[in-house]
């Protein structure tokens, strides 16, 4: 049986911070699982492009409020959107690229992986994570 607390998390190689989110990985790779977990902070007012080309992503919100906006193959906003609030539940199921974006307040949000994290990714230059061995 595994058993984190999120405080143990803290301060850690395993609590990651983009310019504009707080990725605390719970569950990763070495957890053996099959996927991983994690209680990501996204920053009131921002927007964060992400195109996870290498993971199926699937994000249910606890807190805040914001909005996931679709991107084309080029990047540019679709101009389909979809409100995220406390209770939704989305899942990136076509490796879709995106705009994430907190209005109301910081945007909290359980995220599961797979293939799962090693816990230490950071976005590259294209919104994704590379698949660590």
């Amino acid at each position: 049986m595994i058993v984190k607390k999120l405080a143990e998390v803290f301060n850690t190689k395993h609590d990651v911070h983009g310019e504009t989110w707080n990725s605390r990985r719970l569950l990763i790779k070495s957890d053996g699982m099959g996927y991983s977990m994690t209680d990501t902070l996204v920053k009131q007012g921002t927007e964060t492009y992400i195109w996870y080309k290498n993971h199926l992503e699937a994000c249910y919100c606890i807190e805040g409020e914001g909005e996931v906006e679709l991107a084309d193959e080029n990047g540019d906003k679709t101009g389909e959107v979809y409100q995220i609030a406390p209770g939704t539940v989305y899942a990136l199921n076509e490796n879709d690229r995106h705009f994430l974006r907190a209005t109301t307040a910081d945007l909290r949000l359980v995220c599961v992986f797979n293939p799962p994290l090693t816990g230490e990714e950071v976005h590259d230059e294209d919104g994704s994570y590379q698949v660590i061995e």
